[in-house]
């Protein structure tokens, strides 16, 4: 199964942006359905994004609509999260994950491979 390691992950003030990548090793990234979660302190790990093999197909979190973006690059096997208008809410650790399972999903239990996962700050 492929790796995969995500950057992009820093400080940044309120009503700021931020892009995160995720880097995947493997000769197989294109068939993985591709997944962005969060997980904020004491809070569980949430759902953020998903795309699909061929890129096509997106899904959000339903809060997160029309200020994040996911997108990807098989050619470059990597995953991209674009994040606008931010906010101290989306303060987290951001994990890429790959599921084998071909439906999009926002379970993290379909997602069989993850990232360590990068630290996003937000400041009032």
């Amino acid at each position: 199964q492929v790796q995969l390691v995500e950057s992009g992950g820093r400080l940044v003030q309120a009503g700021g942006s931020l892009g995160l990548s995720c880097a995947a090793s493997g000769r197989t990234f294109g068939s993985y359905v591709m997944g962005w979660f969060r997980q904020a302190p004491g809070k569980e790990r949430e759902f953020v994004a998903a795309i699909n093999q061929n890129g096509y197909t997106t899904i959000y979190r339903d809060s997160l609509k029309g200020r994040f973006t996911v997108s990807r690059d098989n050619a470059k096997n990597a995953v991209y999260l674009q994040m606008n208008s931010l906010n101290p809410e989306d303060t987290g650790v951001y994990c890429c994950a790959g599921s084998l399972k071909g439906a999009m999903s926002l379970s993290p239990s379909d997602y069989n491979t993850w990232g360590q996962g990068t630290q996003v700050t937000v400041s009032s």
